[in-house]
């Protein structure tokens, strides 16, 4: 059985991660995200997990651990926020055009200047190009379960892509919800052991991330930007299997109130709530506004 836990959006998804059970964690510090890292080396300290915490000197540096790690066949995972995802920026595109299944938790968080610790997801859509899938939580319970299923989307063999969870900063990262924690057993039977497709080893080499003149190198973009979009067709599935095993539904777009509207308001991320309740006074007010 689950249990209901009273969680901030980083707890949520540190215990998501801990049910995941990565062989390797790189991060450095960095609000609102920092909080996400601290509660995951809590559990790897207390041994509730069995994952190698890397400190590292900065954001460039923990993506640049977590590429080393996962092209040893590691299940791999960090987090960050604003001004790291852009000192990341470099190092998301050798993630996703390596083909490495990382996970990465965003807290959502506005970019300087002027500096602003508080909620905008202009962090995350300015790495949109970068080959990452991207997900965008409206709650809490949306932050656990999107880590899992991050998780089994990248690692699935038709997809091989990063994929990055949105937590909006504050709103979500740092406000307490009930949150449905599943039981180990049930995530470990959702998420199968990592198979990784390129893993260095001395006994059988390969190389990774050569040198790739213009008529390759196009080659390897379009095969990037088709296993993006074929992606969707694996994200159904593992959503249809999400709520066959925890009774929550989702799906990539969701209609509330459309029906006969003259307007429809489109959001994704902790917008969504408010914007619901908007849709219902509008609704009650005579207007026909609709959400997806």
């Amino acid at each position: 059985m689950s249990k209901f836990e009273s969680l901030t959006g980083n707890d949520a998804a540190a215990h998501a991660l801990r049910q995941c059970r990565p062989d390797v964690a790189a991060a450095y510090p960095i609000t609102p995200q920092t909080e996400l890292m601290h509660k995951f080396a809590e559990f790897a300290a207390n041994g509730k997990v069995d994952t190698e915490v890397i400190l590292v000197e900065s954001e460039h540096s923990a993506m640049s651990a977590a590429i080393g790690a996962s092209v040893t066949g590691a299940r791999v995972c960090t987090a960050t926020a604003s001004q790291g995802l852009a000192l990341m920026h470099e190092m998301l595109f050798i993630v996703a055009g390596m083909r490495l299944p990382i996970v990465m938790a965003v807290g959502n968080r506005a970019l300087s200047a002027p500096i602003n610790i508080w909620c905008d997801q202009q962090d995350t859509i300015s790495e949109r190009d970068a080959g990452w899938i991207h997900y965008y939580a409206e709650n809490n319970q949306e932050c656990l379960d999107f880590m899992i299923m991050g998780f089994r989307v990248s690692e699935d063999k038709r997809v091989y892509l990063p994929s990055l969870v949105g937590l909006d900063a504050f709103v979500l990262t740092h406000t307490m919800e009930a949150v449905d924690v599943p039981e180990q057993a049930a995530v470990d039977k959702f998420l199968p052991k990592l198979v990784h497709h390129c893993v260095l080893d001395v006994k059988n080499p390969i190389t990774i991330g050569a040198l790739g003149t213009p008529e390759y190198y196009m080659e390897t973009r379009y095969a990037l930007q088709k296993a993006l979009m074929d992606s969707e067709a694996v994200i159904n599935e593992v959503f249809k299997e999400f709520e066959k095993a925890f009774g929550r539904k989702y799906q990539l777009v969701t209609p509330y109130k459309t029906e006969g509207a003259d307007i429809v308001i489109i959001t994704m991320g902790s917008m969504t709530g408010t914007a619901r309740v908007a849709v219902d006074k509008m609704r009650a007010a005579g207007k026909k506004v609709g959400l997806i």
